[in-house]
């Protein structure tokens, strides 16, 4: 019989396909707002969705009027991601390294949900699609919950990611690309004189959304990182205006290309950073068809939110945790902290065996990824999911001068305001016990019966206000 962890089943729950599935789950727990109709799309639906961030996930049915209702924070907590997985949460990255390493390939379809509804020709992305502005000094509305679908020019395999998409008016958007396998397909077409055929997909299931999100090779379609998620695979459908395969169960599709050697301005836009990445100049996308369902859902993420940071961190994680056991065995766990916005600060648990180990998984961390610029090694003892627990540590089982470790000159996140035009310093600290120290030295404190004590059945019948009763004079 198959590991728990890896067919996806508990409590009877299996993995969620849809986004609707997932609403219907989501509503059955009371973790999700509905919202009166008519909220604003400048800036009511984000501060709303803020307030409720991690508590309710919010939908919002005819903001401003339209017909279109908007929905965030479908993934804004881990056990929500867990509970979508069918798994138990301390089994989240377990079921995602599972899935990078067995990915499903998609079982392709005639006919969609996606497309019930075509428009084609002169399209008005603002006009058919309910784009929020979120932010104070945001450039303007986004598509920010959109899985960004191109292919390799060279293999045809496909590529997806999420990429903020500035709305300019018409059928033309702003696009910030990075220099991962998006941005190298751009070049090679760059270089051919030709756009790049891009789709974008929104309102896909949790799966879907967390898969696109994970670190791999180029050419490995995340799409069939979705499908080993769901334990199935993910339905295609071809697009009507390019050759690239589309989630048929998606709410939203745009169709287009994004042009070669045009930049304009796009931004600033609110990041995970919880600060704004700058204006600048960067690619366009020019739209050719939308497509949706009949009563479709638009989907955004709240830049900055607990949804945005928890899409990268999970991610990561699982790509962290294979590469680092790999060569450390007793590597045990991996946590990009929420107050590190989910790729700053990684904290790493480990069995510690010899003297000097913990420095060595402290280099090979903050070689992870260039975003990552604090390392924490604790023991085994130590939650990493309670930054209480590590900050004790770093206060009982740190000293600077012989367990801290600086490197200068790195390659950093740009969108950290502290980098220098992308350069910055790493940190790293040993914060385990010694290997041969006493027992008594480090044993913690511990009051026999705590965990079993049930505070009900032991609570007094009267009153507190009424103590003085129980404590006569």
């Amino acid at each position: 019989m198959a590991d728990a962890a890896h067919n996806g089943s508990r409590n009877g729950f299996p993995p969620v396909t849809t986004l609707r599935e997932w609403l219907d789950r989501l509503a059955t727990n009371d973790r999700l707002a509905l919202i009166q109709a008519g909220m604003s799309l400048r800036f009511d639906i984000a501060a709303i969705a803020s307030k409720l961030d991690g508590r309710q996930a919010t939908l919002f049915p005819s903001p401003q009027g339209h017909r279109i209702p908007v929905l965030s924070g479908i993934v804004s907590r881990r056990e929500w991601i867990a509970d979508a997985m069918g798994v138990a949460p301390a089994d989240l990255l377990k079921r995602y390294q599972h899935a990078v390493g067995n990915p499903l390939p998609c079982e392709e379809v005639d006919t969609a949900p996606v497309q019930e509804i075509i428009h084609r020709g002169d399209v008005d992305i603002g006009r058919l699609l309910p784009a929020p502005i979120h932010n104070e000094h945001d450039g303007g509305a986004y598509l920010t919950a959109g899985l960004l679908i191109s292919s390799n020019p060279n293999t045809g395999r496909q590529n997806v990611s999420i990429n903020r998409c500035h709305l300019k008016g018409g059928n033309r958007m702003g696009v910030s690309v990075s220099s991962r396998d998006t941005g190298t397909f751009l070049n090679l077409c760059e270089k051919a004189g030709k756009p790049l055929p891009i789709a974008i997909a929104i309102g896909v299931d949790p799966l879907t959304l967390m898969a696109s999100q994970a670190i791999v090779a180029m050419d490995q379609d995340e799409l069939e990182v979705a499908g080993a998620l769901r334990g199935e695979p993910v339905r295609v459908v071809k697009c009507l205006t390019n050759d690239l395969r589309v989630p048929a169960e998606a709410e939203i599709v745009l169709e287009g290309r994004i042009l070669p050697n045009v930049r304009e301005p796009e931004g600033p836009f609110g990041e995970f950073t919880q600060y704004y990445g700058p204006r600048g100049d960067r690619f366009v996308i020019e739209i050719d068809a939308i497509t949706h369902r009949r009563s479709p859902i638009f989907h955004t993420i709240i830049g900055g939110g607990t949804e945005h940071i928890l899409l990268g961190a999970v991610a990561r994680e699982a790509s962290f945790l294979t590469t680092m056991q790999r060569i450390f065995p007793n590597v045990t766990n991996v946590h990009l902290a929420p107050g590190g916005v989910g790729r700053y600060h990684l904290y790493v648990q480990m069995k510690k065996l010899h003297e000097g180990s913990a420095k060595n998984v402290i280099f090979s961390a903050l070689a992870m990824h260039h975003d990552v610029k604090q390392v924490i090694v604790v023991d085994e003892d130590i939650d990493i999911y309670d930054p209480q627990e590590v900050e004790w540590a770093v206060a009982t089982r740190f000293q600077a001068d012989r367990d801290l470790v600086v490197v200068d000159n790195c390659r950093a996140s740009r969108l950290d305001p502290t980098s220098r035009g992308g350069i910055g310093s790493k940190l790293g600290m040993d914060a385990t016990k010694p290997v041969d120290a006493p027992r008594e030295q480090f044993l913690r404190i511990g009051v026999p019966g705590r965990d079993a004590v049930d505070i009900e059945a032991v609570r007094s019948d009267i009153a507190s206000g009424s103590w003085r009763k129980a404590c006569p004079d």
